[in-house]
């Protein structure tokens, strides 16, 4: 049975990834709420949107510096356009069980409690829109905007040195 350690270095990026969208889960969900509790109060799916958006920027630092640190293969600006192409397209992934949830299957106000309606758009925008954006952008961002692994070197951190033994490491 692999060591937690090997498990953790064989699913580093996935676990990067992780936390980088735990963070940008945060960041989504204090502007949404924000806004849809303030000036967007009939504007759920804007609100939710404005939250994405803004965890996005976020995010493409952070997975191009964190999560997916030593991949690349792309000239910078063509990297940072398909992020944001994939993040669109994610976006909109985000947003559709919510926009569904309200305007197909009309749950809000008066027809549900306020607090079904909270609950709906909790559950369909935060949650199930979150899990479909992340699997597709995962999926996406390892295929095209950062298709090749080991494109850049790993650094120790406080350095700039090349970790030692990055590609035996791989192998084991």
């Amino acid at each position: 049975m692999p060591s937690l350690r090997a498990q953790l270095t064989k699913h580093r990026e996935l676990l990067r990834f992780a936390i980088v969208g735990g963070i940008s889960f945060a960041i989504t969900t204090v502007i949404n709420y924000a806004l849809k509790l303030t000036i967007l109060t009939d504007k759920p799916t804007i609100a939710l949107a404005i939250g994405v958006l803004v965890a996005t920027i976020f995010s493409y630092v952070a997975s191009r510096e964190f999560a997916f640190d030593t991949r690349g293969g792309r000239e910078n600006r063509h990297e940072a356009a398909l992020f944001f192409i994939i993040s669109a397209i994610s976006l909109g992934l985000n947003a559709l069980p919510l926009f569904l949830a309200r305007n197909l299957f009309h749950i809000h106000t008066p027809n549900v409690t306020l607090v079904f309606q909270e609950t709906s758009d909790f559950v369909c925008g935060m949650i199930l829109g979150t899990l479909l954006g992340t699997v597709f952008r995962f999926w996406a961002l390892r295929k095209w905007a950062f298709p090749e692994a080991d494109a850049r070197p790993r650094v120790v951190r406080g350095g700039n040195r090349p970790v030692p033994g990055l590609a035996d490491e791989k192998a084991a």
